[in-house]
């Protein structure tokens, strides 16, 4: 068992060219693909202080994605993507209570109607 965890891939790693600023940096996200890297990208550009955002699948058959984020004023490019995540987790979460509640209320009309 412990060879397989060495094994395991980090799930974010941080990719930087030599003397490039923290401002600019590439962030390998592995075991995910278009569904976090399109959702995660809209977030993060709606930032004021990012001025590049986008996401890359480097081979179809890899299941990562290479994202890239350029921010203005010397902001680290790690905080808009902390901020990012942040964001669309408040978004996943509200849209699945809103989901349970319907599917909750739902049940419940149908309850009512066979009885």
């Amino acid at each position: 068992m412990a060879g397989v965890e060495e094994n395991k891939k980090a799930v974010l790693e941080m990719v930087q060219a030599d003397g490039a600023d923290e401002g600019c940096v590439t962030f390998v996200l592995n075991e995910e693909d278009h569904t976090l890297g399109n959702a995660l990208r809209y977030v993060i550009m709606k930032n004021p202080n990012v001025e590049f955002c986008g996401y890359s699948i480097t081979h179809p058959s890899e299941s990562k994605i290479n994202f890239r984020i350029q921010t203005r004023g010397g902001l680290p490019a790690v905080e808009p993507l902390r901020k990012g995540l942040n964001d669309l987790t408040v978004v996943c979460q509200y849209v699945l209570n809103t989901f349970e509640t319907r599917v909750k209320e739902f049940k419940e009309t149908q309850e009512d109607v066979m009885d």
